[in-house]
């Protein structure tokens, strides 16, 4: 998926603008501590197209270590981004930080489009001709918080990213996801070595993740490193604590993401949305809690660290778990057979006919609700997708649907087909549909 960010100087809407775009915080990915300096990122969906989209704190010209600090994660923000937008202030003269930040975007490279906020009136409009000055071609004006000219943004956002590049390698692909510091790496180098069948390290089409090839039982696998950077040095920490959307795309090419735990931590909010990402790009998933070399008693601590997953994890009740040491390599081979069941399970595609005989089971076992006397009446259903499963199940009226039967058809689904390791999505239409 394509990435656009949004940079300007302090105070010219971008937030705002944000928040209109992906509709008003209905899809934020993750809003990290710190407001004013964090990048907060999100998913923006414009007819048929997706794209994340990634908010900087605002740029000047200052020295002190705050701006400097800003400047680096916008920096960050622009390269990794496929399109810049850069926001000004519609109501105001330009000025020196204006000039900061068109000075940086130009030495980019970049596609940029300025966008001139706060035109909510036609007198305005007349102010948008003095941004030619910044040496940019493209211009839009909008009002962020009057909710003008977003539509036509949001149209030319779409048309101006490049066309993704697809890949044509068909072999099982998995990223190791997970905070700074957990190890990530580390049980990447605990797998290559362990299997000693490198293929080919390769620059991924995602910056700064690092794509290797190797072979497993015969198979060609892909491991998608969201590390990137392995050198040591705080600002290489930096990037690595500033690039969650390198994982988000690393997610997006993969078929199964390996969650990675630090055991000697515990779990934090962090990893439950990490966790999130995958769940909600369809892809299997793994849990895998590393440094089991630090706990004391493993064999004593495994039945509470499973307990403890089963309630943090709710969300991903069927994602199997794996404890292992990277450092020691002690059970790194417990991850790759619960990899390669998710990536199966991620694609399995079930008969219409078994489908139908445990839906009509489970119909016998507990019949649907009823709402003002009408009761849920199902049809049939059928597998209409896979990466992830999809089940389409035909009904009288959709709107009797309640999220408890929803939960029960999906358990029973699961109960009689090994779908552990992957979402699977049931969607309901109505007979006339």
């Amino acid at each position: 998926m394509q990435t656009v960010c949004l940079v300007g100087k302090p105070n010219v809407g971008k937030s705002s603008l944000f928040n209109r775009l992906i509709k008003e915080n209905k899809s934020i990915i993750m809003d990290t501590p710190g407001v004013t300096r964090d990048r907060i990122y999100g998913r923006c969906n414009y007819q048929d197209k997706s794209f994340y989209l990634i908010d900087t704190g605002g740029i000047t010209i200052g020295n002190d270590d705050f701006s400097k600090d800003i400047l680096m994660q916008a920096t960050l923000a622009i390269d990794e981004a496929d399109l810049v937008l850069f926001v000004v202030d519609g109501i105001e003269d330009i000025d020196a930080h204006d000039r900061r930040v068109a000075e940086i975007l130009h030495k980019s490279n970049k596609k940029i489009i300025v966008v001139v906020n706060k035109i909510d009136n036609d007198k305005r409009k007349d102010n948008v001709y003095g941004f030619y000055e910044l040496g940019f071609s493209d211009i839009l004006c909008v009002s962020a918080s009057h909710n003008i000219g977003i539509d036509n943004l949001l149209k030319t956002i779409t048309n101006d990213l490049p066309e993704e590049v697809v890949e044509r390698d068909d072999s099982l692909k998995f990223c190791i996801i997970g905070r700074p510091n957990v190890g990530k790496s580390s049980l990447i180098n605990a797998i290559l070595n362990e299997d000693r069948a490198i293929v080919s390290d390769i620059a991924g089409t995602t910056r700064d993740a690092i794509d290797t090839k190797f072979k497993y039982n015969h198979e060609d696998i892909t491991v998608i490193d969201t590390a990137g950077m392995r050198k040591k040095g705080k600002i290489y920490e930096s990037v690595e604590k500033y690039s969650l959307i390198r994982s988000l795309k690393a997610i997006d090419r993969s078929d199964v993401c390996v969650l990675v735990i630090d055991a000697s931590v515990g779990i934090i909010e962090h990893d439950k949305h990490i966790a999130s990402y995958a769940l909600d790009a369809g892809k299997g998933i793994v849990i895998c809690v590393n440094k089991w070399d630090t706990i004391n008693n493993p064999d004593k601590d495994i039945k509470t660290w499973k307990e403890l997953i089963k309630n943090e994890f709710q969300f991903i009740p069927y994602a199997h778990v794996v404890f292992l040491s990277a450092k020691t390599k002690k059970r790194v081979s417990t991850l790759m057979p619960e990899v390669i069941n998710a990536y199966n399970n991620n694609r399995k595609e079930v008969k219409t006919s078994v489908l139908n005989n445990i839906i009509m089971e489970a119909v016998s076992i507990h019949e649907p609700p009823s709402y003002k006397g009408k009761r849920l009446k199902i049809y049939f259903v059928s597998q209409t997708g896979s990466c992830p499963p999809k089940f389409t199940f035909s009904v009288n009226n959709k709107g009797l649907v309640h999220f408890s039967y929803e939960r029960y058809l999906e358990n029973q689904i699961r109960n009689n087909i090994d779908f552990d390791g992957t979402p699977i999505v049931l969607q309901f239409k109505n007979k006339s549909e």
